[in-house]
């Protein structure tokens, strides 16, 4: 074995291996998105949410909340050519609206008709439970949303939305909490061996408030982890103000056309106030239009997206 020569020699080896410790220890304990990581101005790229017409694609994994003319439905081809038509830059294509048979030559079809009509896919939606007390259900979610990971990133979707689910019967908050974080951080793990961001989104359960949700996110012991932002699914007395919290960890954000606080009537949201908390935090990403109000989609979606339009322009 060649020996170190001297002692400067040996000074810098171990300096080098400090250094290399260092690195490591940075990567298994980094923590997840965290306000920091947004430097410089705020860049809203504006996407549209499949879940916007969920009652009319052919194929979908839930029943409809109202039925619809066969002959305006769509399938995910469709739903790209729309957002295409719509001047959008992304489409968030949420998993519920893929066939059941989901083969790889069809997400890469998918892949490809979106890179022809200039639309780029601002990431996908899963539903999952991270709460089950049954080890074996849990797992079963877990390798759920690691299954959509491997779709994504054919896809080259960038993010998933993941939920986390509410306490189960004679579940305690915190035990909730606890495997939530396991879950989480099982599946970024996974997620970061293929370049996926998670957003876990703000969906009610142990997520319902932002100082949960960004507890939970803080916890996670994932760099490719942080908060998919529904500006519409916060129901406490500060709606915009839980808005504001949550918006520096959003990897993704969903803007709602209604806000529903406590003990309040659902209302039209001010979407110039969401823009100016986004931009605000600094927030680079996708908003995507997530349309669940009761006018027709084909009627509604297009003025909102042209206000949305207008205000990111500003």
């Amino acid at each position: 074995m060649k020996q170190l020569g001297s002692r400067r020699d040996w000074i810098k080896t171990s300096a080098a291996l400090a250094g290399c410790a260092s690195l490591m220890s940075g990567i298994n304990l980094a923590r997840a998105v965290t306000p920091t990581d947004y430097k410089g101005s705020a860049r809203l790229r504006l996407s549209l949410a499949a879940y916007s017409f969920r009652d009319y694609f052919k194929d979908l994994d839930h029943t409809r909340d109202k039925e619809t003319d066969a002959a305006r439905r769509i399938d995910m081809f469709d739903f790209i050519d729309y957002c295409a038509a719509q001047g959008c830059e992304g489409a968030e294509l949420t998993s519920y609206y893929f066939p059941k048979d989901l083969t790889e030559s069809y997400l890469l079809r998918i892949k490809r008709h979106a890179f022809v009509r200039g639309v780029s896919i601002s990431g996908t939606a899963v539903g999952n439970t991270f709460t089950h007390t049954d080890p074996t259900r849990r797992g079963k979610e877990i390798a759920h949303v690691k299954s959509w990971v491997d779709r994504a990133a054919i896809l080259g979707a960038p993010h998933i939305r993941v939920f986390a689910g509410g306490a189960q019967s004679g579940q305690s908050l915190d035990t909730a909490k606890k495997v939530c974080i396991e879950a989480l951080e099982e599946c970024g793990e996974y997620a970061a061996t293929k370049g996926i961001f998670l957003g876990i989104e703000n969906h009610g359960g142990i997520v319902a408030d932002a100082t949960a949700i960004i507890q939970i996110v803080q916890a996670v012991k994932s760099p490719w982890v942080g908060i998919n932002l529904d500006t519409g699914n916060f129901h406490t007395d500060d709606v915009y103000g839980d808005i504001a919290s949550c918006a520096p960890y959003a990897v993704n954000v969903q803007i709602k056309a209604d806000i529903h606080a406590k003990s309040q009537p659902k209302q039209a949201a001010d979407l110039g106030r969401l823009v100016k908390i986004l931009r605000q935090a600094k927030y680079r990403g996708f908003v995507a239009l997530e349309y669940e109000s009761k006018p027709d989609p084909y009627e509604a979606i297009p003025k909102l997206l042209s206000e949305l339009r207008t205000l990111f322009a500003a």
